[in-house]
């Protein structure tokens, strides 16, 4: 009798996990669709067939991502694909160089290695997609999905509720500010000017994403840009652990990002926009080197077909600017799930797609 109860149990117990996990491969993502908008810590393969030193979709690049070379700044997942997960999707967004058909339902990710909020960034490094640019490519895909929907209200209704991710701003300062014998920027501004500047011109393009549909907008600030190695390398520290005048000027960037996230959060009517830091803290990554040996590139990126170190998972830096998968995926997760004002304010990416 016990062995017959035992065993009931144990059929009971295996289909209602049967349940579960039908249940959890039927899911739904969180939101319908998922926009990335960004640089090279965000790209997977817009700048691939583009003239520019700024792509990367040659070995060692890839090493650990299933595909190989994709054109991510990376030696596997960056930064979005950990997300797109953790949303529900069970594939990243497609590049827009290769968006087409139904795969772009579920998003479209635009980032271009080397962009920036102004246009001229990066010209230095060859041909790359700013992020006006970027915005007008997501019209394109506006029309694209009006057409395969045939209901341009529905489209409408679509596209208020998807997120959008904007992370972007660092080459404004080291492809542009901080290279003088490419651009006067910092001739004509100061870094306090240059930080309003870049930020007003920043308000502007999310309002035109805000105008064509966007409602739900994760944003991201600076990341520490004065501790990479190849900007200790190219500037040098003055004794400081790290570049102190291009942290300075991400953090007045910062500064001044986070106060139009709740200006604008006032200002739109039903408008959800948070402020994402890509810096969490951390104690158990090498963060003084690089993974692969670099010089290719404009010289911060990986030489082609060099081998890189076999303990990836514990270095923060895989070349000369962009960080690791273990990285990537630790920002993504905080990004995510961070409960803490200073990493996601006022909210982290879960709660808002539940928005």
């Amino acid at each position: 009798m016990a062995y017959k109860l035992l065993k009931s149990l144990e059929v009971v117990a295996i289909s209602v996990l049967f349940v579960i996990l039908q249940n959890w491969a039927n899911a739904k993502p969180q939101v319908p669709c998922y926009f990335i908008f960004g640089d090279s810590l965000s790209d997977n393969g817009n700048n691939n067939n583009l003239n520019t030193l700024a792509k990367v979709n040659y070995s060692p690049y890839g090493i650990d991502f299933p595909k190989g070379p994709t054109g991510r700044f990376s030696n596997g997942k960056n930064m979005q694909d950990y997300i797109a997960e953790y949303l529900g999707f069970t594939r990243s967004m497609p590049p827009f160089a290769e968006s087409k058909g139904e795969s772009i339902l579920n998003g479209v990710n635009y980032a271009s290695g080397a962009a920036g909020i102004r246009d001229e960034t990066g010209k230095d490094l060859g041909d790359r997609i700013p992020l006006d640019k970027q915005i007008q490519n997501h019209k394109i895909i506006i029309l694209r999905l009006s057409r395969l929907m045939r209901n341009n209200i529905e489209t409408r209704l679509l596209l208020n509720r998807c997120i959008y991710s904007i992370q972007i701003g660092s080459n404004d300062y080291i492809n542009n500010y901080f290279k003088p014998e490419f651009y006067d920027t910092s001739r004509r501004f100061t870094q306090m000017q240059y930080a309003t500047l870049l930020v007003h011109q920043l308000s502007n393009q999310l309002k035109t994403l805000y105008n064509n549909g966007a409602r739900k907008f994760a944003v991201y600030g600076l990341s520490l840009i004065g501790c990479a190695p190849f900007a200790i390398s190219e500037y040098g520290t003055n004794g400081s652990f790290c570049v102190d005048k291009l942290n300075n000027a991400a953090a007045l960037f910062n500064e001044r990002l986070m106060l139009l996230i709740h200006q604008l959060n006032n200002d739109l009517p039903y408008a959800k926009f948070t402020y994402l830091t890509p810096s969490p803290n951390s104690t158990t990554f090498v963060t003084n080197g690089t993974c692969c040996t670099i010089g290719g590139g404009g010289g911060e990126l990986c030489l082609k077909n060099s081998k890189p170190c076999s303990n990836r998972g514990r270095f923060l830096f895989w070349d000369g600017f962009h960080p690791t998968e273990a990285w990537n995926e630790k920002v993504a997760e905080r990004a995510y799930s961070s409960e803490s004002s200073l990493e996601a304010n006022p909210f982290n990416i879960h709660k808002l797609a539940k928005l």
